[in-house]
């Protein structure tokens, strides 16, 4: 009955609110009872754990167990980021960390805790920061098997991002999206020795593929890593975490267009807009990054350069709802939404555990699948 109350334990409702953030007050906001189900007084009802779940960003079935799991913190990932700036991030943005965190769990579940790839980037590869970034460059090009002429002949960029996330995830490397409703950070990755993690910030559309190969730097440094879309690192990080967070901006630059061939290109050019913007569309990068080129090599001064770059802010497209299930699936990625489906008809998971590993509810699975499968016909 949809107004039967549940028992759960009230010390884990506790621990799940305390985790995400939510004072007591602000959490009695959605939920009035929410007190009174702390203390054990009432319990909430099934319709209000499934809000619960979503508000606190912990599976329902947490709220069953017998005392707080014992899951270490999301800020051990970060050691490197200074306590402040840690605590200033948007509580959005403490979610969508937390999400992540799960989603690498459920990837180790649905895996049996080994790594499908068979080549595996993490692996086959290892960089010093101090690396020759050019080299480290082509090096990590000739591993993926992606030369440039392939990468220009994608026919747009949303083309591009789903190309390079079909290359790195079959290198090992897990990439999600989500609306991180706040443009200033573009994404993160979460290292872990088997399964390491891209979360992209969906709403930054021109700075995603670049995303994708700063956080790459970091996974192959071993790190754990925020970007945002400062073209500087934070004057708070330590010396070599600064210096950390400059080589992955000039890997993913390098990666992505490198200065040979920008120098090649522009050769008889002038360094205007129009050309960024001619370059950033062959390659499916962001113009910013381009003109951001000329910057660096003396040929246009810091004042242009911002000037453009504010206006092209200016210029993103405002966020719109879309279809839920075709941008569930685009969030998830088809790898990750075909493994849980295959685990569930192997009858390895149930039907409220396959909702809970893609994060929807059991009403809505039906419904999924009958995307999915056009999606992947």
């Amino acid at each position: 009955m949809p107004n039967e109350q549940i028992p759960i334990t009230p010390e884990v409702l506790r621990w799940a609110r305390e985790r995400a953030r939510f004072s007591i007050e602000e959490a009695r906001v959605d939920f009035r009872n929410i007190e009174a189900w702390e203390q054990g007084k009432s319990f909430p009802t099934y319709p209000q754990l499934e809000r619960l779940s979503e508000a606190f960003k912990v599976p329902v079935a947490v709220f069953f167990f017998p005392a707080p799991p014992d899951v270490p913190p999301i800020r051990e990932s970060f050691r490197t980021l200074p306590d402040v700036q840690f605590e200033l991030l948007p509580r959005e943005v403490r979610f969508l960390l937390r999400k992540a965190k799960a989603f690498q769990i459920n990837l180790s579940e649905l895996n049996d805790g080994h790594n499908p790839a068979d080549r595996f980037i993490l692996r086959d590869l290892r960089f010093a920061p101090d690396m020759d970034i050019p080299e480290m460059a082509r090096k990590v090009r000739a591993y993926l098997g992606v030369p440039l002429d392939v990468q220009t002949s994608w026919i747009d960029s949303d083309a591009a991002f789903d190309s390079w996330r079909e290359v790195l995830e079959a290198r090992g490397v897990a990439i999600f999206k989500d609306a991180f409703r706040n443009d200033f950070y573009s994404g993160f990755c979460l290292y872990d020795e088997v399964f390491p993690l891209i979360y992209v910030n969906n709403s930054v559309k021109t700075r995603q593929i670049f995303t994708l190969f700063h956080e790459l730097a970091h996974l192959l440094f071993h790190t754990s890593g925020i970007n945002t879309l400062s073209d500087e690192p934070d004057e708070e990080l330590a010396m070599p975490d600064k210096q950390v967070e400059v080589v992955c901006n000039r890997f993913a630059a390098e990666f992505l267009v490198p200065a040979e061939q920008f120098d090649a290109d522009t050769v008889g050019l002038p360094p205007t807009e129009e050309t960024a913007t001619f370059l950033a569309n062959r390659y499916h990068v962001s113009r910013e990054s381009m003109f951001r080129r000329f910057l660096d090599r003396g040929d246009i001064s810091v004042e242009e350069y911002q000037r453009a770059a504010d206006r092209w802010a200016g210029q993103r497209q405002p966020r719109t709802g879309g279809n839920h299930y075709w941008t569930k699936i685009a969030y998830l990625g088809t790898n990750y939404v075909n493994l849980a489906f295959s685990r569930y008809y192997q009858n390895r998971i149930s039907e409220p555990e396959l909702a809970e590993y893609l994060d929807t509810k059991v009403k809505n699975l039906s419904k999924l699948e009958s995307y999915f499968a056009r999606k992947v016909v």
